[in-house]
């Protein structure tokens, strides 16, 4: 089915895109996988392009677009080479740095935009906990007053780009007595005293994607890297949070939907009883339903980018695309597996690894199981 929320604008961006990454890109994604994280010479090419920059006012060294779709493009098309790159570059493009675009001082704006557009600064955002997982309102790491200064200790765990960030968006407690009213944001930076990263994390996919585990001992920072308002970052972060869960979607439906795209060409490719596997009606049956599938979840989610470029897209329809398209994800992908038969369980083909990179859309940026309860309990239930 055709789709139409994309003009023209948006898919000469596509090409751009994809030019970019078929030559720069894609020929280095055994080494990324080697090396467990994406190097420095990626995210300054990519700034090179302007594509860091879509939520960064031109001030600063962005282009602003004011249209979300565009940002649509580019995690698909990064979704088309590798989950895990999407995941990284919309960590830093389309998740922490709105917050500094947003909530920033015109100081923090000018001191770390500037840098987040080129890829000279390389973002993180810090939510969870060892023992919060989705409960955001349940932080433990804490910013204590001392005169003029936060003095920050805790942890947090499985950050993406954590291993290699220079600035972290991080959520701390600063008034205990007021639970979720009482957190606040702060920019921290890697060079900062008493800041760690512990390993980079491993996965069982994603590996391109540098995951870590991050320390804060005594950290003192003064009131210029309170990202927003104190005791408001739990409200700052519910506002942002469709966002996140949006570009999830999009990623999700973009990797599944090309996987499909090559199973589908083995399926014509592979003999087995003397004939091509997709002759088989079993599997012509299959493929007829996962393509159905991928375009339904397409429909859905492309509505929800044409809303959210339209500022009307509610956290409860962000909710329902992020917890749908993943789903259908994971499914489409352990059917793309079978199809593949014992090639399918082998890391050198696209679509084992494919398979993995699929499994943590479930759990990350809210688990499945929390979308479900905030689309229950906007039914009254």
């Amino acid at each position: 089915m055709r789709r139409s929320i994309f003009g023209d604008d948006h898919e000469s961006f596509r090409s751009s895109c994809r030019a970019f990454l078929d030559k720069n890109v894609a020929p280095h994604i055994e080494t990324y996988i080697a090396e467990k994280g994406l190097p420095r010479e990626f995210w300054t090419s990519a700034g090179e392009q302007g594509l860091l920059g879509l939520e960064i006012p031109e001030e600063f060294g962005g282009s602003e677009a004011g249209d979300f779709r565009f940002n649509a493009v580019f995690a698909e098309e990064l979704s088309r080479v590798s989950a895990a790159l999407s995941s990284c570059v919309s960590i830093h493009a389309d998740i922490a740095v709105p917050y500094i675009v947003d909530l920033g001082t015109q100081e923090q704006k000018e001191r770390w935009l500037p840098g987040c557009a080129s890829g000279e600064i390389l973002t993180a955002i810090a939510m969870t906990e060892p023992g919060g997982g989705s409960d955001l309102a349940a932080l433990k790491t804490t910013a204590v007053r001392d005169g003029d200064e936060w003095v920050i200790n805790g942890s947090k765990t499985f950050i993406t780009n954590g291993y290699s960030a220079d600035l972290i968006v991080t959520a701390v407690r600063t008034s205990p007595e007021k639970g979720a009213k009482g957190i606040t944001l702060f920019g921290i930076e890697a060079t900062d005293p008493g800041f760690s990263r512990g390993r980079k994390l491993d996965k069982v996919g994603q590996t391109e994607s540098d995951t870590a585990e991050l320390f804060f001992e005594n950290v003192r920072l003064g009131d210029d890297r309170v990202i927003g308002e104190v005791d408001r970052g739990f409200i700052a972060m519910m506002e942002r949070l469709p966002q996140e869960r949006l570009i999830v979607a999009v990623a999700n439906v973009a990797h599944a939907k090309q996987i499909l795209a090559e199973t589908i060409q083995y399926a014509k490719e592979r003999q087995a009883f003397g004939q091509p596997i997709g002759s088989f009606q079993h599997n012509q049956f299959l493929l007829a339903e996962q393509t159905t599938a991928i375009e339904v979840a397409e429909a859905y989610v492309d509505a929800a980018v044409a809303a959210h470029s339209d500022k009307e897209l509610s956290s409860v329809d962000a909710a329902k695309a992020k917890f749908w398209s993943s789903d259908v994800q994971n499914t489409v992908l352990d059917h793309c597996v079978q199809i593949h038969g014992g090639y399918g369980f082998m890391n050198e083909y696209r679509v084992a690894r494919a398979w993995r990179d699929a499994r943590v859309t479930r759990i990350w940026a809210g688990s499945n199981e929390i979308m479900k309860m905030l689309v229950g309990r906007d039914l009254g239930l």
